[in-house]
């Protein structure tokens, strides 16, 4: 296990800076970090995550293969994500939904995009030993 002072790093192109900024600050309520003519750093649930402008950036969202996230091992930490998802209207690619039922690998799933078709997936095991 990693120290609490320790941050996984996460970098991810986007199109558009206040795009990001405004997804990530005032849709999902993360920390602006730090800002630069090319980037936005977020405090994103604790880690760290890097928007690197790209203009010309034109994927499609799609599920898989990359996709990064949160597992909250809190159920209550999920639930209040997904009301936050839901209140303020955020863009979502995959519904709340479970999956691997009647597994031991069963959990709570919800898939959003950011304006830049980032994927971004929240996830709460039934048992969190699982989270990693």
């Amino acid at each position: 296990m990693r120290p609490v002072a320790d941050a996984c790093h996460i970098a991810v192109p986007v199109r558009d800076l206040d795009e990001a900024v405004s997804f990530y600050v005032d849709g999902l309520g993360v920390k602006l970090a730090r800002r630069y003519d090319d980037r936005v750093t977020f405090d994103f649930f604790g880690d760290q995550l890097v928007c690197h402008l790209s203009p010309d950036l034109t994927q499609e969202a799609a599920l898989y293969p990359r996709h990064f996230g949160v597992s909250f091992a809190d159920p209550a930490d999920f639930d209040r994500l997904v009301r936050l998802v839901e209140f303020r209207g955020l863009r979502v690619l995959h519904e709340e939904s479970v999956r691997f039922e009647g597994t031991a690998e069963r959990h709570r799933t919800i898939f959003l995009a950011d304006p830049s078709n980032n994927v971004l997936e929240f996830k709460n095991y039934d048992d969190p030993r699982l989270q990693y």
